[in-house]
């Protein structure tokens, strides 16, 4: 979610300005109204009073302007000014302590309470027009994606035709290539494969970008080669890190983690590990597939994380691998991700003993397929 309360916030400060209006029913300078003429029948519909109020028409009584009708609280100023409303009259409804607030330029929101996520969301497609989509950060959220920075913008893709820009908390990106929208909720998002890669793109920490990249291969949101393929035909502005993060991919890590071992692996000196590979005992019953295999020596490596052991059914099925490991006569290593950081040099000890250990028993019968 955006986040309106500090002083870089990109929520507009309405001030006393004089009025000029804009074709997309934008908000210019505004002078207060002036002179005893108040009609102050939406007034008292609405419970809210203005000293400097002007009402004309009969959009006063409409569901939308009285809070009977609140299918869609956030909408374009041209949709109220169709009513009859004046673009003073909503303007006025905009000042601080008023009933509305203004969140970009031409798009009201229908209540003065901070935007939550769903109205920053249809605020962004209103802008953007028809034929605009969620992408990025914000749609890969949406999608379900959970190992992912706290997205501060709306980030829309519009067609290259479109002249529109990006304002406020609303990142506007357009493109010749805009893809078919997926909905989710009534709400228009790009491809996931589209979003995953539109949001690391303009990342710059590159564990995020292994995070997110990872997350979306392993929980089969995207397959590796369509993100590939997807980053080798978009925009090449921010695609250096990506880039990284799919070649470590290609070299069998599907985590962060796993990449890091990478490095603690290289610093044990041991011979060249398999990363990810179904190993299977004498029967071809499967045991498991381990984050690094040593072939030689029938050595596996598990980097085991807390998070995957909160539940029972998830300690339960580590403790149920553990065993198939045993009576497959396979010697096994259990680290934490967080050693390969804090302590690579005890880890790298620990793996050249496991290793010495499996070295010194008869190899089991277990094979790879």
């Amino acid at each position: 979610m955006p986040h309106w309360g500090s002083s870089s916030s990109p929520m507009p400060h309405w001030g006393p300005v004089a009025f000029s209006g804009h074709a997309d029913g934008g908000f210019g300078e505004v002078k207060p109204a002036i002179g005893p003429l108040v009609d102050r029948r939406a007034d008292i519909v609405s419970g809210w009073t203005h000293p400097g109020a002007v009402f004309r028409g009969k959009w006063d009584s409409h569901p939308l302007v009285t809070g009977r009708r609140r299918d869609h609280d956030v909408v374009r100023a041209a949709q109220l000014e169709a009513l009859g409303m004046s673009r003073r009259a909503i303007y006025q409804r905009c000042l601080p302590g008023g009933p509305w607030r203004r969140l970009l330029p031409g798009v009201i929101q229908l209540s003065n309470s901070e935007p939550n996520e769903r109205q920053c969301t249809r605020a962004a497609l209103l802008k953007g027009k028809t034929g605009s989509m969620i992408t990025g950060l914000w749609a890969a959220r949406r999608y379900g994606l959970r190992r992912l920075p706290e997205p501060r913008l709306v980030h829309l893709l519009a067609p290259a035709s479109r002249e529109v820009t990006s304002v406020g908390f609303v990142l506007i990106e357009r493109t010749t290539r805009l893809p078919n929208p997926t909905f989710r909720n009534g709400v228009p998002l790009a491809p996931v494969v589209r979003a995953v890669l539109d949001g690391v793109r303009r990342l710059r920490d590159i564990d995020a970008i292994r995070a997110l990249l990872a997350e979306a291969v392993q929980r089969g949101y995207a397959r590796l080669e369509d993100l590939i393929e997807e980053l080798n035909l978009g925009s090449q502005r921010g695609s250096a890190l990506p880039r990284r993060a799919l070649r470590e991919m290609v070299g069998g890590a599907r985590s962060v983690a796993e990449i890091d071992a990478t490095t603690v692996w290289e610093m044990a000196g041991l011979p060249q590990a398999l990363w990810n590979v179904k190993v299977f005992d004498s029967d071809g019953v499967h045991v498991a597939t381990p984050d690094a295999w040593c072939e030689e020596v029938a050595l596996a490596w598990e980097i085991d994380s807390k998070e995957f052991h909160l539940s029972p059914a998830d300690y339960a099925r580590t403790l149920e691998r553990n065993a198939r490991y045993a009576a497959a006569g396979v010697v096994v290593v259990q680290t934490l991700p967080s050693r390969l950081r804090t302590e690579p040099a005890a880890v790298a000890a620990e793996l050249r003993a496991a290793y010495e250990a499996a070295k010194a028993r008869p190899r089991p019968a277990v094979h790879l397929r």
